[in-house]
């Protein structure tokens, strides 16, 4: 169990290093942030926009007293999918997306011998293939969570008209009434936590990878069921923080 962690460590002390040429990283990132952030807007819209919309249809659902006003299915829906759908449903789609494509790329590199190449050359691999990632990843995750909040809300607003679950005029003024901007702060501070650990995890499991294609495929999906688990365990425990 400890050993793990170990070189968990490790590697992210060498992924800090500082850099020789930031030319040349800043290059990395600027993909990094494209390749995690902008190429995977399509599908976070997707996703939240239909979570907003059928969450508004199971709010309505479960409200069947005629004492409790359907202004509440906007403010229920609009804090639920700020503090906890927007950032967790994203960064577990992101975790299946982008932390299996880390651990797959980095552990490609080390059975074709790229990142043997590298170190022989006196570069410092960990921080030339993960510090990119890590900065890309925890940058545009909040990025991603503010869009999924936007359109999961919006989504519910669409859900909930044309249902017929819930008014246009009470589900907005549902969203707007006894309005807390701290869960907002919540949601980005579990965003960059766990753009961190998508990032650093996926490139843990890649790095260390030894055999073959086999093993790198085996690594890809460790990456991605260590990624959800400790995303979720951070999720609370940032949550028992914050709240």
């Amino acid at each position: 169990m400890f050993t793990p962690l170990g070189k968990y460590i490790l590697l992210l002390k060498l992924s800090f290093k500082r850099p020789e040429k930031w030319k040349i990283y800043w290059q990395q990132i600027a993909t990094q942030m494209t390749y995690i952030g902008v190429e995977s807007i399509g599908l976070i819209a997707i996703i939240s926009t239909f979570i907003g919309a059928v969450m508004t249809l199971q709010i309505a659902f479960q409200l069947t007293s005629d004492l409790i006003p359907r202004t509440i299915i906007g403010q229920v829906n609009r804090d639920s999918s700020i503090l906890e759908l927007s950032p967790t449903i994203t960064a577990l789609v992101m975790a299946g997306k982008i932390g299996s494509s880390i651990s797959s790329e980095i552990g490609t590199m080390r059975v074709t011998e790229q990142i043997d190449a590298l170190e022989i050359m006196g570069i410092n691999s960990p921080g030339y293939l993960i510090l990119p990632k890590i900065i890309a990843g925890i940058t545009m995750m909040p990025v991603l969570v503010i869009l999924a909040m936007f359109l999961s809300i919006l989504g519910g607003y669409f859900g909930g008209s044309l249902s017929g679950a819930v008014s246009p005029a009470d589900y907005i003024l549902g969203i707007t009434t006894n309005f807390n901007s701290y869960t907002i702060v919540v949601a980005l501070v579990k965003a960059v936590v766990f753009g961190f650990i998508i990032t650093t995890v996926g490139a843990y499991k890649g790095f260390y990878v030894n055999g073959g294609a086999v093993e790198v495929s085996q690594a890809s999906t460790s990456a991605v069921v260590v990624t959800c688990i400790s995303i979720l365990a951070s999720d609370y425990a940032v949550t028992q923080m914050l709240l």
